[in-house]
């Protein structure tokens, strides 16, 4: 069954709303071995968001969407294996690199609104420099804020107003016609 765009789109936001609300319930309510184990689901989820969001891209980038893919796929796989040199979160920075290129690849699109782009490049940034104590120490707070607050608006449009399907048809063909 082919879906439309929108609708891809939409079960995209479906699957990055329920990893975020997935790791909050799961860090909130469970310790020790139970933890890690709970904890691949909202990986698992964000990686089912991730390769939705590759195919919803490759139109704008195909190359672009890819290394985004890719930069996020190797995040989910240090989350659960708490890579942390030198004190930085390894996940959270290529989360971050993944945020920034999606930014990148909206920026460029015709079928979402460009604010989004300013939205999830913040939201980049903001974890970037929240992954690592020496960059920062004391403002980390507000980075994760800012950090969620420009990811959940990204998520949020997906999930309830998903692409311009019109559009994405539009930059969908384009290469072809070249």
């Amino acid at each position: 069954m082919k879906r439309s765009p929108t609708t891809k789109a939409r079960i995209a936001g479906a699957f990055y709303v329920l990893s975020f609300l997935s790791a909050i319930l799961i860090e909130a309510f469970l310790h020790g071995r139970m933890l890690r184990v709970a904890g691949l689901a909202p990986v698992l989820c964000f990686a089912v968001a991730t390769l939705i969001l590759y195919r919803i891209f490759a139109p704008v980038s195909p190359g672009l969407s890819l290394f985004a893919t890719l930069s996020n796929l190797a995040g989910l796989a240090c989350e659960p294996l708490e890579v942390h040199p030198h004190g930085v979160n390894a996940a959270l920075v290529l989360h971050g690199v993944y945020c920034l290129l999606i930014a990148l690849l909206v920026s460029r699109s015709i079928f979402l609104p460009r604010i989004l782009a300013v939205l999830i490049a913040i939201a980049g940034l903001a974890w970037v420099v929240s992954a690592s104590p020496q960059l920062a120490p004391e403002p980390h707070r507000y980075s994760q804020i800012a950090g969620f607050a420009g990811e959940g608006v990204f998520m949020t449009w997906l999930l309830f107003r998903g692409v311009d399907a019109t559009r994405w048809q539009e930059a969908a063909i384009a290469p072809i016609k070249k």
